[in-house]
């Protein structure tokens, strides 16, 4: 039989007892740790056994193989006892385990309870034994074995409980540590602190049985003050961002003996300062509007665990301009109560959030320049067999000529349908399809945002303003390392040139009117006062809100609504509901490395005087003339020769822009 199961030993794979699954970290921009990713390997960090404490080591042999150094793999008057033992009960209730032993079962994933289990683990130990040190051993074991609590191996045991390395363990926590490995989901010090001690002092009683230790050094260790990591310091499994990379991971490793052993080491561009300051601002504003008198939803606080979030939810996204990095990503209020990723997976209505890109097309392919004269009067529209479409302003009222960067400003919705006429339907379908919002409508509802996308999508739109029409893919993950440091994967930036760099500039400035002067200007009664841009967006019936705006360095999004839609609350604007979050989140970034400038406008930007109603230059009959800084590339070539009442709207509406390419579109 002997020669059976040694002949046997030798058809295992020896390096299996180096293959220890590792859990891939995360961690933010600035190398901290974020968590670690459930189901990618296992939370362990390798490291030598010279590099572990002797006061643990000590422990362990005296808990679990005494006579380690002595014997060859197996301790043979050790399991001749607990043979005859479990003979006598007819059960295998006792095994005699020499760490090396105990190496090969768990190495090799041996889990029957059985006589021929137990030769295999004599067989095996022996041939570890014969190419192995007792360093390499101990090695071997003490990153393999489980702490739990989630933690794999002695360093990161360490770590987790005690906030340190394993080569800093008192003698204490050394035989805590060694004690807690027979019944770790139930005996370590997260789960009950009184059983850790027991087991300790259990541990600390062998070791004096065996004369590592007298017995006034293990009185010693008794009374050591045990610094156990903190609640809310505890390496996070689940999270938004965890989440979302743990997804992003599974598309780009192909092996899924990646995925079991895990052992990447995933640098994200998560900043985590403006990530806790998102994450603050989303719930803190939602539970005040719970708390409002009359408000018609359950609220958070009276969730119950395991059942569909009925309270209000959001979601914040924010980009980094200069690269599409993501420096925020807050896809709901309670991560526990629901894994749903709402910034990048809920589409709901866009609303007027939409606008200001339909502007934009409307100054690159329309010639409109903000002082231009809109009609805001009632609009009839024909929209191909169904029945005529009429859409009113949100106060009901209709206020005649206005310049048309008023109808971005105070968003009329009237006037933003003729500045989409201008635009023309296929350029600005065009451009939603360039930045990523799929196929649009093939309808003028589409310039008041009568299409779902989703806030990340949004958010990365609007990114492509403030960086002179240059739109960057967002993206979480900067780098990918492998356990031995080598590059597995690393993020290249992709820019698409979206509109000219004057273009983005003019639509900048009436953006900025709009946090002064317009629906945005909450921001600024609350405190924020930093250059900045944005615009809000309420959908038909207070379904969704909506801010979205940036400053030179971020651009974010938030959103605000319920799961399944409906009315949020009475009067649910953008600007009551979504912009103080915005406002939150953008103070915070200011002190998070990204304060904010003005945009600087295109070289040879200069005060010109134009006509409102033609949109030409002034000319000597020009009777409502107007001035703006104005980059070259979209001064008129022409003067003003006076008219009667034509405006630009009709001398648009007569020279339609037909749908022609544009660059990057």
């Amino acid at each position: 039989a002997g020669i059976y199961y040694n002949v046997k030993a030798y058809t295992f794979d020896m390096d299996r007892l180096q293959e220890v699954p590792e859990r891939t970290l995360v961690y933010d921009r600035k190398g901290e740790l974020l968590g670690h990713l459930s189901g990618h390997g296992e939370n362990r960090l390798r490291v030598d056994s010279s590099e572990v404490s002797e006061n643990f080591i000590n422990a362990l042999l005296a808990r679990e193989d005494s006579r380690f150094f002595s014997h060859k793999g197996v301790d043979y008057r050790g399991v001749g006892r607990a043979m005859i033992a479990n003979l006598k009960s007819g059960g295998m209730d006792q095994g005699a385990s020499t760490l090396t032993m105990q190496l090969a079962r768990n190495a090799f994933e041996m889990r029957e309870k059985s006589i021929n289990r137990k030769l295999m683990e004599v067989a095996l130990a022996q041939r570890i034994e014969r190419n192995h040190e007792k360093s390499e051993i101990l090695t071997f074991y003490m990153n393999r074995i489980y702490f739990g609590a989630g933690l794999y191996g002695i360093e990161r045991a360490s770590q987790g409980f005690f906030m340190k390395p394993a080569s800093d363990l008192t003698l204490g926590e050394g035989a805590m540590l060694a004690g807690i490995i027979r019944g770790p989901s139930l005996l370590n010090p997260f789960r009950s602190l009184e059983s850790a001690k027991d087991t300790r002092d259990e541990v600390l009683a062998r070791m004096i049985a065996e004369g590592t230790i007298t017995k006034a050094e293990a009185e010693a260790a008794k009374v050591e003050s045990i610094a156990l990591r903190p609640p809310d310091q505890r390496l996070a499994t689940g999270s938004y961002i965890l989440q979302t990379v743990f997804d992003l991971l599974e598309t780009r490793l192909a092996d899924p003996e990646d995925i079991k052993l895990g052992g990447f080491r995933v640098y994200t561009t998560i900043d985590s300062d403006l990530q806790a300051g998102a994450e603050k601002a989303l719930d803190g504003h939602l539970t005040k509007i719970e708390n409002r008198s009359g408000f018609p939803h359950p609220k958070k606080s009276a969730h119950k665990k395991g059942q569909a979030t009925r309270y209000v939810q959001g979601a914040v996204v924010s980009l980094d301009n200069a690269s599409g990095a993501i420096r925020a990503i807050v896809g709901g209020r309670d991560y526990g109560d629901s894994s749903y990723n709402r910034a990048y997976m809920s589409k709901r209505q866009a609303g007027s959030t939409f606008k200001p890109l339909v502007y934009a097309v409307a100054i690159d392919r329309g010639g409109l320049l903000p002082g231009n004269y809109v009609s805001d009067d009632a609009i009839r529209i024909d929209t191909g067999g169904g029945p005529v479409w009429s859409p009113k302003n949100s106060d009901g009222t209709f206020t005649g000529l206005q310049p048309a960067a008023i109808g971005l400003i105070k968003s009329r919705n009237t006037m933003s349908i003729r500045v989409g006429q201008i635009a023309g339907l296929d350029n600005v379908r065009s451009l939603a399809s360039a930045l990523k919002f799929g196929e649009l409508p093939n309808s003028p509802v589409i310039y008041l945002g009568a299409f779902e996308t989703n806030p990340l999508t949004m958010t990365s739109a609007y990114s492509s303003l403030p960086t002179g029409g240059v739109n960057y893919t967002p993206f979480l993950i900067r780098k990918i390392e492998r356990s031995n440091g080598e590059v597995f994967d690393e993020h290249e930036i992709n820019g698409v040139d979206i509109f000219p760099e004057s273009v983005s500039y003019v639509t900048n400035d009436i953006m900025a009117k709009v946090m002064d002067e317009g629906t945005g200007r909450g921001a600024r009664s609350a405190g924020y006062q930093a250059p900045a841009y944005g615009k809000t967006g309420t959908t038909n019936d207070y379904k969704d809100a909506w801010f979205v705006g940036y400053t030179d360095k971020i651009t974010t999004g938030v959103w605000v609504g319920l799961d399944q839609p409906k009315t949020i609350m009475n009067r649910g604007y953008g600007s009551t509901l979504a912009l103080p979050i915005w406002t939150e989140v953008m103070k915070e970034a200011e002190t998070c490395e990204f304060k904010a400038e003005a945009i600087a406008p295109p070289d040879g930007t200069q005060n010109v005087v134009l006509c409102r109603e033609c949109g030409l230059l002034q000319g000597r009959k020009t009777r409502n003339p107007y001035q703006m800084p104005l980059p070259p590339a979209l001064k008129p070539r022409e003067s003003c020769r006076g008219h009667g009442f034509s405006t630009f709207t009709n001398r648009n509406n007569n020279q339609q822009p037909g749908a022609v390419p544009i660059p990057g579109f």
